[in-house]
Order: C-alpha cells, then sequence, then structure tokens
C-alpha cells in the first residue's frame, strides 16, 4: 500500500520512521515533508490546507491510506473532503473528521464533553466579549497561577500561565480583543494543575480500542520553569513509558473513562480516536485535554 502523510513536523518524521518498518508498506510519500523525512519518503511540496493538491497526489501517486498529523488540516475537514471525493472513496484515512476534530479544534467543545460524560478535568469556565465580566469574577475565585486558553487553534501560543490576577485580567481582555486572532473569540480561564504531566495514547476504530505506552513530557523552557506561554509543548523531551504513571490510574483512565469517550463520539458519529493527557497531583488526577489523534484503520 501506497502511504502519503500529511504534515512537516518531527511528528510525521516519527510516524513515517515506524511506518516504513511495515511490510504492509509500499511506497512512502509526506506533503511537505521536511529535511528528515526526505530521507524516509518522498516529500511533495504541497501544504497541508492544500486539498486540491493532496487529492492530486492520491491520485497520481496511487495512495491508499493518508496519515494525518497536524490538527489544522482534520479541523479544516479534511477527511470529509477526501471521502466527499468519488474516486477517493476507497482510500483509508487517519484522522478524524471535521466533527471529531473539534475536540483538538475548540478547547471549550473539549470541556463540554468531558463535563457530559463526567471525566474528570480542571474547573473552568468559558466567556467572550459579552460575558468576560463573568471571567474576572471567576478568575477571583481561583489560587494563582492563572490558567487563560484561547478556544481555537493558536499555533501553539494560545495557552498563557500567569502569576498576577491583574495581568490575567489584562491578558484576557487582550486575548479577546483579537491577541490570538479568532482563535481567541471563546477563552476557557481554567483552575490550575500541578504535578507531572502522563499522556495516556489510545488507538480505535469507534469500537474496539487499544492502549498504547504511556508518555511523560517535559514542558516549560527556560531556568527554573520561567516561560509563561504555552507551558504544554511537548518538542521540549519526553520519556516513553511514563513509569510516573500509576497503575490503578493508568487502568481507569483507559479501560473507564476511554470507552465512556467513545460511546459519546458514537452518539456523535465522529468516529474519532485521542489520547488523553493527565496531570497528577499527589492522589488526583484530571484530564488537562482531550486530544485528537487518529481514525479509520491503519497499516
Amino acid at each position: 500500500m501506497n502511504i502519503l502523510i500529511v504534515g512537516s513536523g518531527g511528528r510525521e518524521h516519527a510516524l513515517g520512521w515506524k511506518i516504513k518498518q511495515s511490510n504492509k508498506t509500499g511506497k512512502l510519500y509526506f506533503a511537505p515533508g521536511n529535511a528528515g523525512t526526505a530521507e524516509t519518503g518522498e516529500n511533495i511540496p504541497v501544504g497541508v490546507s492544500d486539498f486540491e493538491g493532496i487529492k492530486n497526489i492520491i491520485l497520481t501517486k496511487k495512495i491508499g491510506m493518508v496519515v494525518v498529523g497536524p490538527e489544522i488540516p482534520l479541523v479544516e475537514g479534511i477527511h470529509d473532503f477526501i471521502a466527499s471525493v468519488k474516486d477517493l472513496k476507497k482510500v483509508k484515512v487517519v484522522g478524524p473528521k471535521r466533527s471529531g476534530a473539534q475536540l483538538e479544534g475548540s478547547k471549550n467543545f473539549a470541556k463540554e464533553f468531558m463535563k457530559k460524560y463526567r471525566i474528570p478535568t480542571a474547573g473552568y469556565i468559558t466567556v467572550t466579549k459579552k460575558t468576560v465580566s463573568e471571567g474576572y469574577d471567576f478568575l477571583k475565585t481561583q489560587k494563582p497561577p492563572y490558567v487563560l486558553k484561547a478556544d481555537g487553534p493558536a499555533a501553539g501560543k494560545g495557552v498563557l500561565i500567569v502569576d498576577s490576577i491583574n495581568e490575567a485580567k489584562q491578558l484576557l481582555t487582550e486575548i479577546l480583543e483579537g491577541k490570538f486572532g479568532d482563535a481567541g473569540k471563546k477563552v476557557v480561564i481554567e483552575e490550575f494543575l500541578s504535578g507531572v504531566e502522563v499522556s495516556v495514547f489510545v488507538v480505535t476504530d469507534g469500537k474496539d480500542y487499544k492502549i498504547l505506552p504511556e508518555a511523560k513530557d517535559y514542558k516549560r523552557i527556560g531556568e527554573g520553569d520561567t516561560d509563561r506561554n504555552r507551558p504544554q509543548h511537548g518538542w521540549h523531551g519526553c520519556n516513553l513509558p511514563g513509569t510516573v504513571c500509576r497503575t490503578g490510574i493508568y487502568v481507569k483512565s483507559g479501560n473507564t473513562y476511554y470507552p465512556k469517550n467513545n460511546q459519546g463520539n458514537t452518539r456523535r458519529k465522529t468516529g474519532i480516536q485521542r489520547f488523553y493527557l493527565f496531570r497528577i497531583d499527589q492522589r488526583r488526577w484530571r484530564t488537562l485535554c482531550n486530544r485528537v489523534q487518529c481514525q479509520n484503520g491503519g497499516p
């Protein structure tokens, strides 16, 4: 099977490196790829949001499966697009449709989803320009540091953690007034969770699922964790498996809360797959986010 991996980062390089090892893999292509992926397969200079260009690659290179790495094309509906093209009906897509990608595309949607299905998560409120005063009141109920998250995708810059409530109020206003563009039309103000973070990965076809090894990321950059902007960058380094994850928490998160989420997604007909990101603080654990990972089979 010829496979196309959409994306240009380290994630796509890692996916390609492993996928190439399968004896079911024919030719491997990347769009647009990077210097590393060029050593693994063939790079084609087509952007991740150029759906027509991606369609042409699928047709000309006889692609049997498309693996989507970045969140943006998923949020924009790349899976829906491929499914809508008659000549691409048999092409498998690893990545949710637009409806499922909302879990990554909207932090408010993800929080509401977790609340509805009683998945433990940090306390929060979502505000807009019209309800910004409610945000100010919520901040007064929290202890520092304060967590502000632009609702939509913001190129990894949309999460801010600050120690001063006055600064938090100022930044909240700035986000709602366009600091992160349309991504900040809504802002999720969230309870700060301290402790060690663990990602639990799950792969599913919408019915059955398999739990993969958990991982632990190292987050804030700068000596003494001085960076206030986006303290959840996975590229700062990680180790796998994340040995800090106790068996009881791991089993509960995977075998109790994943089926519950999968049930919620089945009702919405999203058929998505994702990983969980947990913060463990002494004896408590709660979901930080519910991130889209993949859907619809693999090699």
